[in-house]
């Protein structure tokens, strides 16, 4: 019997399938849903009514994947909510306490540029999956999820400040709020920027992990031209530890902008962070010291800002991918298809240079600077995934870094895990 955990990719007849990704697709301890747009299923087409009708048809497909799949909305981890109009999210919100009354996940926020099929609120979800994903071998099936606010950082009704659960500590993506006075700090989008990151931090340290244990970054701005503001503030954060300036360690990041953030903030930081400890009832020997795996390749573009790849016990979690050539630094030659096949192209030579396939692939994450060319992205995007098995959002943004017209992360399977320090 073959002792690697493997990739689950599952449907839902209750639920519109879409050809090129998978509802979900478990892998290890968690379930990967595509995010869901409010479509019936029964017809194909975006549910009648305005935001709240639309909100509640999102989260009814996510129910149905999730019970389809023998879990409870309970088990979900962390939720991400995309929509068309910032101001729309009271309403939202309103749909969003029906759903979870008892226990909140961690959660995003994001006002995008547009959406599929035109629709006002797209919903994500991440799901615990307790019995593991190795074939015929269940995996400690009574694992649990470890909540935890601190004071020290801004608190929500809506929302947990972390989830863990097995080896992974999700974070919900932090505003730059003074805890203490619970509104957004004065000045620019530098002093939002070390706001945010202190939050982070704070939270980090209220359940003793590490700042360097962060294995992925992903900053909302809106104004993608604040960048170079953000990097400033970002290397004085990282790396934390003489150890990680040692190896001049930095997390997988994704950078886009945002049409608009929660209480009007310039720029939001969210977090996907190691947890070597893991969750009970991991036992000690399986679980303590698992070790961070960080890899760049010369055949993808190299950034001192963030690592191609780091992979953390069963999972890889990559930078966003812009169409650069890696040879030149340049943005490819041509439209849309021509950068949509770039950013793959990198993100298959990533993936390779860790002894990896693109079928250990669980989830896809496509931005788009214009809604209108999904067509084009998908006839390239079905090149590299015949199978659609992927779990997958799209979403179009107001700007990409580098005036690009796509940007792909993709978070990827890994069988074999990261072994324990020595």
């Amino acid at each position: 019997m073959n002792n690697y955990n493997a990739v689950l990719s599952r449907n839902s007849e209750n639920v519109n399938k879409e050809s090129l990704s998978s509802q979900t697709v478990a892998f290890s301890h968690y379930n990967n849903l595509s995010a869901q747009l409010p479509i019936d299923s029964e017809t194909g087409k975006l549910v009648a009514g305005g935001i709240k009708e639309q909100a509640e048809q999102c989260f009814k497909n996510i129910k149905s994947i999730v019970e389809s799949i023998d879990h409870v909305m309970n088990d979900i981890v962390r939720i991400t909510v995309f929509v068309k109009n910032i101001k729309d999210m009271d309403a939202v919100d309103e749909v969003y306490k029906a759903y979870f009354t008892n226990y909140v996940p961690t959660r995003t926020v994001v006002a995008v540029a547009a959406l599929p099929m035109d629709a006002l609120v797209q919903v994500e979800a991440l799901v615990s999956n307790a019995e593991g994903t190795i074939p015929n071998a269940p995996q400690a099936g009574d694992i649990i999820k470890l909540t935890n606010n601190t004071a020290n950082a801004p608190t929500s009704a809506l929302s947990s400040q972390t989830v863990a659960f097995s080896h992974y500590n999700n974070i919900s993506a932090q505003l730059p709020i003074d805890p203490k006075l619970g509104r957004i700090v004065a000045n620019g989008v530098k002093d939002q920027t070390v706001q945010c990151l202190k939050n982070i931090k704070a939270i980090l340290e209220s359940i003793d992990v590490p700042f360097d244990d962060i294995v992925k970054i992903n900053i909302f701005l809106k104004n993608i031209s604040d960048t170079d503001a953000v990097n400033e503030v970002y290397t004085t954060f990282f790396p934390d530890s003489a150890i990680a300036r040692a190896v001049a360690y930095m997390p997988a990041r994704t950078i886009v902008e945002a049409s608009a953030l929660p209480m009007d903030a310039l720029v939001q930081i969210e977090a996907v962070v190691s947890h070597g400890d893991g969750t009970p009832p991991q036992a000690i020997e399986d679980r303590h010291g698992l070790i961070i795996e960080a890899n760049n390749t010369e055949n993808a573009p190299i950034d001192s800002l963030h690592t191609q790849t780091v992979a953390f016990s069963h999972y890889n979690h990559l930078s966003a991918q812009l169409p650069l050539d890696p040879k030149t630094g340049e943005m490819v030659a041509g439209g849309v298809k021509e950068q949509a096949e770039q950013c793959l192209k990198n993100i298959k030579a990533i993936i390779e240079s860790v002894d990896h396939v693109m079928d250990d692939v669980v989830k896809v994450n496509v931005f788009l600077k214009n809604i209108e060319d999904i067509d084009a992205v998908n006839e390239v995007y079905a090149t590299f995934f015949p199978g659609g098995v992927p779990a997958r959002r799209i979403v179009g943004v107001s700007a990409l870094p580098k005036d690009a017209l796509v940007q792909i992360d993709v978070v990827v399977s890994n069988a074999e895990g990261t072994p324990p320090q020595a």
